[in-house]
């Protein structure tokens, strides 16, 4: 693979793009919570993966980085791109907008790392299977996950409530992001970081652009709305999707899936202190049991994480 670190550093780069990676994971959250109020989701990642398309195309001209050149290697990240961006990402910010809150959007969605685990164990290869620690941890993080659910359906505050919309809404982000990373480390083969996302990005906007010409709001823009905007193309399109890729494609998603836990009680706090959203201790409770059975779960997935395609 054509890489941006230099071979001097990326081992030590390497080690260290999980946690970042996870620190800017986290951000989406709440960077989702300060455009919606101000824009429709659908309008707003339009503009957002068309900027960050831009960005890309100016990177690869001057940099002369390679497009693929096969076009089956085109298909199949235009089919990642509307997995992981447009499917993703189009769920968490409808959820959003809908009203459930960053944290539960971000505890959802962080089970992520469970369906990944026991997909690979039991449809990886032959003779694999979950192991009755994976499956108690299974049920662990769903017991937590009903918990903090139970308390926000139809009773939450004003920008913190489950409703079944929402939730299915979080729901198809949370299929999209495992299917989606579950295909590209079979099907993408290593190419430039850069010109991979731009294929992925244009997918995924040319899916995406017809359901927002439905969408009925229009953009209000405003230093928040703005603020939002350049946080998505610069800090979570260009830093957290090029991080992924290339930790996956590097066969270091096992290690984004034992920290990817963490995300959920970062955002909830982050959440807390930005948007006052609650938490109780039926939520600090219920967070906490579905952080130990996601870790279970992926803790225990060592005979299969190795596996390379």
């Amino acid at each position: 693979m054509v890489s941006v670190l230099s071979p001097k550093d990326s081992t030590a780069g390497l080690r260290l793009m999980p946690w970042v990676f996870v620190l800017i994971w986290s951000t989406g959250f709440i960077v989702a919570r300060f455009g919606m109020p101000h824009a429709p989701p659908l309008k707003f990642l339009s503009m957002r993966y068309a900027l960050s398309v831009g960005c890309f195309v100016l990177w690869i001209v001057w940099r002369g980085v390679r497009w693929p050149t096969s076009a089956s290697q085109w298909r199949h990240l235009a089919v990642t791109g509307i997995l992981m961006h447009a499917g993703y990402l189009g769920g968490v910010w409808l959820a959003i907008k809908d009203g459930m809150g960053s944290g539960l959007t971000a505890l959802i969605v962080g089970l992520q790392p469970v369906l990944t685990a026991v997909w690979i164990s039991t449809m990886g290869r032959v003779g694999a299977s979950v192991s009755r620690k994976q499956w108690a941890g299974l049920w662990l993080g769903f017991l937590g996950l009903v918990l903090v659910v139970s308390r926000k359906f139809e009773a939450g505050s004003p920008g913190d409530t489950a409703t079944l919309t929402n939730l299915g809404f979080v729901l198809v982000a949370l299929l999209s992001i495992t299917v989606g990373t579950l295909y590209q480390k079979r099907f993408v083969q290593p190419c430039d970081v850069r010109s991979a996302n731009a294929v992925q990005l244009m997918a995924a906007l040319l899916v995406t652009v017809p359901f927002a010409l439905m969408e009925g709001e229009t953009m209000r823009w405003n230093p928040e709305l703005i603020g939002a905007m350049a946080a998505s193309v610069l800090v979570l399109t260009l830093g957290g999707s090029s991080l992924l890729y290339m930790l996956i494609q590097r066969g270091a998603a096992a290690s984004v899936a034992s920290l990817m836990y963490l995300v959920p009680p970062c955002t909830a706090m982050m959440a807390w202190w930005l948007f006052d959203e609650p938490i109780t201790a039926v939520t600090l409770l219920g967070t906490a049991l579905t952080a130990w059975g996601v870790a279970w779960v992926v803790r225990s997935s060592t005979p299969i994480s190795g596996r390379s395609t």
